[in-house]
């Protein structure tokens, strides 16, 4: 090109520059970026973070078994320790409040503190309706818990994870683990807000002032009860408390009395009492469900710091077997639902459908499965089949028996459309909404 005008080639090179990004466009930026880290003990760092579903950046303290750099072929386990309303990060190690630091150092355990805001209750933000940021579960979920396993040397499978926390943490706790059961072996509720639906610990009005603190009007978290009672439902453990089978469970709560071993005041402790009337309304619901379970109503005891200390120190022992022990995904495995889509242990499932509700997958397993909402759906069966061999499919459906043949993918999974029956035109559990269920009873069995 020694020929060509300089201009000319100047141009020439940022054609060839701009094809060459046209065809191989950059790799997105990695989610969550490190923004910094700083070790505050030998033990303990505190990571700081940027990811697409926070509108800002965050934080989240790590604390490392002792002689994690000298045993760099070890796995660890790991515990997810979240924070309640007010809180952050800084909560389960700050002097004066959790002792996590000092409960922890005998042990082979990696413990992780991410932030969830002053009043992020651990979930994506409906925010009225527009959606956006924060995500919540999104952040810690679909995030985290990938780049810790990245970073760190975990046991990653959900027979390595423990998740426990206090009051929004402990709603937190149970709501992740019933709505992604696969991803923990066990789960620790410490005074938590476990239900939703039971006064007065979490009227509406009394969420949206937690939420405030973040910045969120009335409404943020999963809109007006009245009108999006369904999705408040969706993130509520009672409501999914089925889901939960199969985990180690605990709830731990006093009952608001003065008269507790560490004090608290003459007064009664209307937040304890609150949280206490909910843990108990979980433990009847898991014992009706007859899904084992330790319920300890310690009896007179205010909403502080040294009640979960304890807490956590009484339940750490029993988390560590259920660590070393292991836990295996039920062989039958039963869901509820309300979005559209969903998945655990390997099972997905997809309803069209006009309006939010409950749908249940239960039973799913080697030999079929029944699934219970309205409209029509899809389901990929966890891999439990021999891959590219056929499949004889029955359909016990509310319009009668249909019979179908399908071959298991080169993974082993059937992909089975599911007829239900006419979808429900409004929002469950909305004024003047009639939500009718329809079930729709699934067998498989080899072809020939």
């Amino acid at each position: 090109m020694s020929n060509v005008p300089s201009r000319l080639r100047q141009l020439t090179l940022a054609s060839v520059l701009a094809c060459a990004a046209w065809a191989a466009p950059a790799a997105a930026a990695e989610d969550p970026q490190v923004l910094g880290s700083q070790r505050l003990s030998p033990r303990l760092q505190e990571l700081t973070l940027r990811t697409s579903e926070l509108a800002g950046s965050t934080a989240v303290r790590v604390l490392l078994p002792a002689g994690y750099r000298e045993h760099p072929a070890r796995r660890y386990p790991v515990l997810y320790l979240l924070h309640g309303a007010s809180g952050d990060q800084r909560s389960w190690t700050t002097e004066g409040q959790g002792d996590a630091e000092s409960l922890t150092a005998a042990l082979p355990l990696i413990v992780v503190m991410p932030n969830a805001g002053k009043g992020g209750f651990y979930t994506n933000w409906f925010n009225n309706g527009r959606g956006g940021t924060p995500r919540w579960e999104n952040w810690h979920i679909k995030r985290l818990i990938p780049f810790i396993d990245g970073r760190y040397r975990t046991r990653a499978m959900g027979a390595g994870r423990a998740i426990a926390g206090l009051s929004m943490g402990g709603f937190g706790t149970f709501s992740y683990a019933a709505r992604h059961p696969d991803l923990f072996t066990s789960a620790l509720s410490l005074s938590g807000a476990v239900d939703t639906s039971t006064p007065p610990g979490v009227a509406p009005e009394i969420i949206d002032s937690i939420s405030a603190a973040d910045g969120g009007p009335p409404g943020s978290l999963w809109g007006p009860r009245a009108t999006q009672e369904v999705r408040w439902r969706a993130h509520n453990p009672w409501d999914l408390a089925e889901n939960l089978r199969g985990l180690a469970l605990w709830l731990r709560t006093g009952n608001g009395q003065p008269g507790g071993p560490f004090g608290g005041g003459p007064d009664l402790d209307i937040t304890e009492v609150g949280v206490a009337a909910q843990a108990f309304t979980v433990h009847q619901r898991l014992r009706e469900l007859g899904i084992p379970h330790v319920f300890d109503d310690y009896g007179p005891g205010h909403h502080l710091w040294a009640y979960w200390n304890r807490g956590l120190r009484q339940t750490l022992p029993a988390i560590m077997a259920r660590l070393r022990g292991g836990s295996r995904p039920p062989a039958k495995m039963t869901f509820t639902a309300a979005e559209p889509s969903y998945a655990a242990y390997g099972w997905g499932v997809r309803v069209k459908r006009p309006a939010m509700e409950f749908s249940r997958l239960a039973k799913a397993g080697r030999r079929g499965f029944s699934l219970s909402g309205s409209g029509s759906a899809t389901v990929s069966t966890a891999r439990l089949f021999v891959p590219r061999h056929a499949y004889r499919i029955v359909l016990h459906t509310p319009k009668g028996l249909v019979r179908r043949s399908l071959s298991a993918s080169a993974r082993g999974r059937l992909r089975i459309s599911v007829p239900l029956g006419p979808g429900n035109p409004g929002q469950q559990f909305t004024a003047g909404a009639t939500t009718r269920v329809f079930k729709t009873t699934v067998t498989i069995a080899p072809a020939g």
